[in-house]
């Protein structure tokens, strides 16, 4: 027989090692404050750059911008992870160039991520950062259903519920009186644009993150390459986009008109932000990540209010309220995964 060290031995035993139960729960807590200040610092900070007086860059060179960052930054991890320039080549060789229907089939999503991505410039540039954020989070409803229309997920009563009670949340927010849901700021909006354009990106979102999701469970390519094809892709149609609605504008005042260190900042954020949840999402489970997005729709709010001068009704704050309910319900009550049979796990 042979004798297991004590770390092995506490592992059969069902017990944990302290020392690795407290970097998990560091690690849980670290995901959280990460995927809660990037939701609300990002949208925050979109919003201030879309609503400042001065030159006002153009949206569609930002959302360029922000593919060219993430694909540049999954090109550098896949080069890490690969080891050497040779190895790196021929990977992408042979995922990408050897494979066109593969790329043609991740063109979708990467069509609809760069629609997406410029419609969130026009929401938030007609809605309060607030009033977006409480908005935005229809996009779990639209996610949910596409993915039992989809991928035959099944939804527990209780989430059925809370998606009832988001929806109600979301109108309730929409109803408040005008004077309350817009904040005093320079430039002229148009707050039924901005509905519209939320609403649209929310249905967006659901069908290209289920599609996505689908595509990365039917092969085995890892998500870093999946993302350098999608930031290509949506790159290329940035391009055709910005042509189309800018073309003249940059021809006359240039690429980065308007661009200074705070919009840098947001593109940052949009382009990185993604990548940081991906990787942190997986040590925070879905109770956690529920948390995350209330903790955003909170500190909109706050920092709305006192940046912003937005006023808070009684509509939106019970109308945000039922938003938070909503989303820490449908983390928590998620459908048991089927049990596997004792004699799937026995070990030999």
């Amino acid at each position: 027989m042979i004798k297991m060290s004590g770390q092995t031995e506490r592992k059969s035993n069902g017990l944990v090692d302290p020392q690795t139960a407290d970097t998990g729960s560091y690690l849980k807590y670290f995901s959280l404050m990460t995927l809660m200040l990037q939701n609300a610092v990002f949208i925050l900070m979109m919003r201030y750059v879309r609503t400042r007086p001065g030159d006002m860059f153009m949206s569609t060179t930002a959302v360029i911008m922000s593919e060219v960052l993430k694909f540049l930054a999954c090109f550098i991890i896949i080069f890490f992870k690969e080891g050497s320039l040779r190895a790196f080549l021929s990977h992408l060789n042979e995922n990408i160039i050897k494979q066109p229907m593969d790329c043609l089939k991740i063109s979708v999503p990467s069509i609809i991520y760069t629609l997406q991505n410029n419609l969130l410039f026009v929401a938030v540039s007609n809605l309060d950062a607030a009033v977006f954020q409480v908005t935005y989070q229809l996009k779990i409803l639209t996610t949910a259903l596409f993915s039992v229309i989809m991928l035959g997920k099944p939804l527990s009563r209780l989430q059925w519920v809370s998606l009832f009670i988001l929806f109600c949340g979301v109108a309730l927010v929409q109803v408040q009186p005008t004077d309350s849901s817009q904040s005093k700021v320079p430039v002229k909006q148009n707050p039924w644009l901005g509905l519209v354009a939320v609403l649209v990106q929310c249905c967006l979102s659901g069908f290209a993150g289920v599609y996505f999701e689908k595509i990365l469970k039917g092969t085995k390519q890892s998500i870093w390459l999946r993302n350098v094809q999608l930031g290509i892709i949506g790159s290329i149609i940035g391009f055709v986009t910005m042509e189309i609605n800018d073309g003249q504008n940059v021809s006359e005042k240039g690429f980065f008109f308007g661009y200074d260190y705070v919009v840098w900042t947001v593109i940052c954020l949009q382009s990185f932000g993604g990548l940081v949840v991906a990787v942190v999402v997986k040590y925070a489970d879905n109770i956690l990540k529920g948390f995350a997005t209330s903790g955003a729709i909170i500190i909109s709010c706050i920092a709305a209010i006192y940046f912003f001068n937005f006023h808070l009704s009684l509509q939106f704050f019970v109308g945000a309220s039922l938003v938070i309910v909503s989303v820490y319900m449908y983390s928590k009550f998620v459908p048991p995964k089927p049990t596997t049979s004792p004699s799937s796990t026995q070990t030999v």
